[in-house]
């Protein structure tokens, strides 16, 4: 990406330490990437319990072995404390992406999600504070916004949390605020707005709506929608997401510090549109999707009927700004599952349109 080469260039002389924890997840795969192309040095911190080899495999192979060289793995889990500590050791900055994610499986096992996104949170501010670490910029979610019925979502407006996991990350936000007010913890918060792109999981019961669906399709399975396909989103394709992560590392601009953003595009999708634009690209690779329907269902307990993201704050304080829209963002990421969910689990997945 040639925005990250720009914006990583006061490090070229001196490059920095990064911690990436949930680093072969989605998010934090492709923030390794990111980092290791621009030279960086990457300590990178996963248990596996939703992350995967393949993607620390996958990133290796896109890098090469000279840049593969910068980047050191712990095996382990922020739910313990010596691990955290062990991470965060000699590191400038943390990216903290592990999480138990997921609505659904929040509300089946409340009390694993707690353990991770509360006290494993805890965790790694605790040991980001002692070792000294320049800045803590940490995944917040969407979700936080709850019952409030206002859109565009804006920062400072929130409603009732709907869910669990909605519970963790507005407490990941309470404490990185106590701990910028009690321990001078330089931090900032991200609220994602339903990311997608290369290397997130199309597999489990827990999986984002897009590879399900795309995986789904490919295979000639039934697609399932919740509700009427009415409800809409803010998806955010995952270089903006990078984007967002790296301008608030490295901001100079003392305003921007221990706040929280939105990190979307400021636009809203239907399910109902988002299966059209799949269905758009898909059927080039196979014709017997012209008749493609999909079923509806009952909506799903704890889930919010809009979403749609002011991005004025993060533009005017972080310089943010999203270089895809869905569509593009989705020709980018239909591309990646063309050529890799194949070694995933689809067989016989076609190279090019029929």
């Amino acid at each position: 990406m040639e925005f990250t080469k720009i914006l990583l260039n006061r490090f070229s002389d001196n490059p920095a330490t990064w911690l990436i924890t949930g680093v072969a997840g989605f998010i934090g795969s492709n923030l390794l990437e990111a980092l290791l192309d621009n030279g960086q040095r990457v300590i990178g911190l996963d248990n596996f319990a939703t992350g995967h080899q393949r993607n620390l495999d996958q990133v290796r192979d896109i890098v090469g072995e000279e840049r593969w060289d910068n980047f050191k793995f712990i095996n382990g889990d922020i739910r313990d404390i010596a691990v955290c500590h062990q991470a965060c050791m000699k590191v400038d900055f943390v990216l903290h992406q592990a999480a138990l994610g997921s609505v659904p499986r929040s509300i089946a096992d409340p009390v694993n999600t707690n353990a991770a996104n509360i006290d494993g949170f805890l965790n790694m501010l605790v040991a980001a504070r002692d070792a000294k670490v320049k800045r803590f910029i940490y995944a917040a979610s969407s979700s936080t916004y709850g019952d409030h019925p206002g859109l565009p979502k804006v920062e400072d407006k929130i409603g009732k949390p709907l869910s669990p996991y909605a519970v963790t990350k507005y407490v990941n936000e309470l404490y990185a605020d106590v701990f910028a007010r009690c321990y001078e913890l330089e931090s900032i918060g991200l609220r994602y707005f339903n990311v997608f792109g290369p290397r997130q999981d199309p597999a489990g019961a827990y999986a984002a709506v897009i590879p399900k669906w795309i995986t789904a399709m490919v295979r000639g399975e039934d697609v399932y929608v919740n509700g009427d396909g009415e409800t809409s989103r803010d998806f955010c394709y995952i270089k903006n997401v990078v984007q967002a992560n790296l301008l608030a590392a490295i901001t100079q601009n003392s305003a921007a510090v221990n706040q929280v953003y939105n990190i979307a595009v400021g636009d809203r999708t239907t399910l109902n549109q988002l299966l059209d634009y799949l269905k758009e690209n898909l059927v080039l690779y196979f014709n017997r999707l012209e008749n493609f329907k999909p079923i509806y269902r009952d909506f799903r307990s704890g889930d919010v009927r809009h979403s749609l993201a002011n991005i004025s704050k993060a533009q005017a304080l972080l310089s943010y700004a999203p270089t895809y829209d869905v569509k593009a963002g989705l020709s980018e990421a239909l591309d990646w599952y063309l050529k890799n969910l194949n070694e995933i689990f689809i067989d016989n997945y076609p190279s090019s349109p029929t």
